[in-house]
């Protein structure tokens, strides 16, 4: 994970800028610890935009694998990547699905939910809030 800037870099160097969104998608298969490690390293390198797309394919996950991600993030210093990533959650998924991704580290994770569904829209925000009182996360 720590080398994919530099291949993106060398990519875009060979003329093979097209192949960037591929090798994206393919490292938005890693491992949750490993995606959010890519992900760091694409934002440490100022490379925000590959980034943010590698969090948005990352939610085509289970969910328990999207908040293990999270999860990792937080764990790296990356709140805003945390955030980034349930923002694309919350956006792709049902409310129910992306309160369910909470369910491994609720202290942690449903304020980031909140915040995240809160900056994608009004509307979201509010049926994200609606299933976290109908229930909560399933165990």
């Amino acid at each position: 994970p720590a080398e994919l800037p530099l291949l993106i870099a060398e990519l875009e160097h060979a003329g093979l800028v097209t192949e960037v969104p591929t090798l994206l998608w393919e490292a938005a298969c890693l491992p949750p610890a490993r995606l959010a490690a890519a992900a760091d390293a694409l934002a440490a390198a100022g490379r925000t935009a590959e980034s943010a797309r590698l969090l948005r394919q990352g939610v085509t996950r289970p969910v328990e694998e999207v908040a293990h991600t999270a999860l990792a993030l937080l764990g790296a210093g990356r709140p805003v990547q945390a955030r980034e990533l349930f923002a694309a959650l919350v956006r792709a998924r049902t409310p129910e699905e992306a309160v369910e991704a909470t369910a491994s580290a609720p202290g942690e994770l449903t304020p980031l939910l909140l915040d995240a569904a809160a900056g994608v829209s009004p509307h979201r925000h509010r049926d994200i809030s609606h299933a976290l009182r109908a229930g909560g996360p399933r165990s």
